[in-house]
């Protein structure tokens, strides 16, 4: 283990390449260009926001609110899943004609959809300083700290998804229908309270659950976020971590014979 990180941080240089040109090419010849960073995740807001608090009549406070702060992060976590299973096939002439390490490709990808996630952020803390919630420092301090396991998270999956998905095309289409399904699994769009007290058990194996609420005791309930909550959601980013670089190390030695 420490040998691959020592050789991954050797082509941290390349790293650096691969996120500059996701980043420029994303949205590359669009008129609005990066714009699109902030208007894509407020369309999806507005929908919700009017589904949900018109339609369903889900009674929070600032609904509004509520959404926003959970929809940045979950934006980060599809992206880095759906682009994910699809980022290794997406470099195959490079796998096959030069030697790097194969981690490189997810880890560029993750990264580029974090830095996104950190301009969207702009968005959340201008909407809570508006709404006149305000922020608590003490609360504040825990935010990098899920960002950085919610990225860990995003990225061992990413791992697990771009490797298989060498060898089973059909994973790419399987992710996009998971992920439809996980987003109303996850309560971005409802509290935790909504949630029949018999079957919340099964929200909280989601490990998104517990990422998700701790962005909403942060930003929403200004709240240090509940011990419980930290807790899962460490175990759940080790876990996943760990799978995502054991199969991805498993699975990557026969990528360029699978191209």
């Amino acid at each position: 283990m420490v040998q691959k990180l020592k050789e991954i941080y050797a082509y941290r240089d390349m790293i650096d390449g691969l996120v500059r040109r996701e980043l420029r090419g994303r949205y590359k010849g669009s008129v609005l260009g990066f714009l699109w960073t902030y208007i894509n995740p407020l369309i999806q807001v507005v929908i919700y926001s009017a589904v949900f608090s018109v339609v369903f009549k889900v009674r929070i406070e600032k609904f509004y609110l509520y959404l926003i702060i959970g929809m940045m992060p979950w934006t980060f976590f599809t992206t880095s899943v759906q682009g994910g299973a699809v980022c290794i096939r997406a470099q195959s002439e490079m796998i096959k004609k030069i030697y790097f390490p194969r981690e490189v490709i997810p880890i560029a990808h993750v990264t580029s959809a974090f830095i996104n996630m950190l301009f969207s952020f702009i968005i959340v803390f201008l909407a809570v300083l508006v709404s006149g919630f305000g922020m608590r420092l003490e609360a504040m301090i825990y935010l990098p700290l899920i960002m950085l396991e919610e990225y860990l998270f995003a990225l061992g999956i990413a791992f697990i998804v771009s490797a298989v998905t060498v060898y089973f095309r059909d994973m790419e289409q399987i992710i996009g229908l998971l992920m439809m399904a996980w987003i109303y699994a996850t309560p971005i769009m409802y509290t935790i309270d909504y949630v029949p007290e018999k079957y919340r058990f099964l929200s909280l194996l989601n490990p998104m659950t517990s990422i998700v609420e701790i962005y909403h005791q942060i930003l929403y309930y200004r709240m240090i976020p509940a011990a419980g909550y930290l807790v899962r959601a460490g175990i759940s980013v080790i876990i996943v971590f760990i799978a995502g670089v054991f199969v991805f190390e498993k699975l990557n030695r026969n990528f360029a014979e699978e191209m």
